[in-house]
């Protein structure tokens, strides 16, 4: 993916060296190398008696607790920004880090733009493929966006009020 930016160990960078390829046409003929799929055509091919290792992402309109019993086997959870009005996937990051205890890479996908990934950070999101219209130097800047958040997040469980 172009114009990923990454957190690892809390400190934001772009990310040059990203291996997998989003597959957003199901029918189209898959390509070659690590894949994050649609949720229906990656759970299509956990039938398989020796699944691949793809990762999976998540439109705004699926359930993050179809994926489970796979938690522990996901390499990658990307979540759909269809539109930068659309912040359904706010909820499925904080669902899936919070309540379902997932640790591994989450990343944001779609009309992912810069005004956006402070709140994402918070949310529980760690990757961001920021829209290929948009500068991602520019965007690292947005992670830098806040400094102190007053309510409960992902990074920080306790509202401001309880950290004094």
């Amino acid at each position: 993916m172009n114009n990923l930016l990454s957190l690892e160990q809390g400190v934001a960078a772009i990310k040059l060296d990203d291996p997998w390829t989003l597959v957003r046409d199901a029918e189209a003929p898959l390509p070659e190398g690590a894949l994050i799929l649609p949720l229906a055509l990656w759970l299509s091919r956990r039938i398989a008696p020796d699944p691949p290792h793809d990762a999976v992402w998540l439109g705004p309109d699926d359930e993050v607790e179809h994926l489970q019993p796979w938690l522990e086997v996901l390499p990658l959870i990307a979540l759909d920004f269809p539109s930068f009005r659309d912040g359904r996937a706010y909820s499925q990051a904080y669902l899936l880090r919070t309540r379902m205890g997932w640790q591994g890479e989450l990343r944001a996908v779609g009309d992912v733009l810069r005004d956006q990934l402070s709140h994402m950070r918070q949310c529980g999101f760690d990757g961001f493929a920021v829209r290929e219209d948009k500068s991602a130097a520019d965007a690292l800047k947005g992670l830098a966006g806040m400094s102190v958040s007053y309510g409960r997040s992902v990074i920080e469980p306790r509202p401001l009020f309880r950290r004094r």
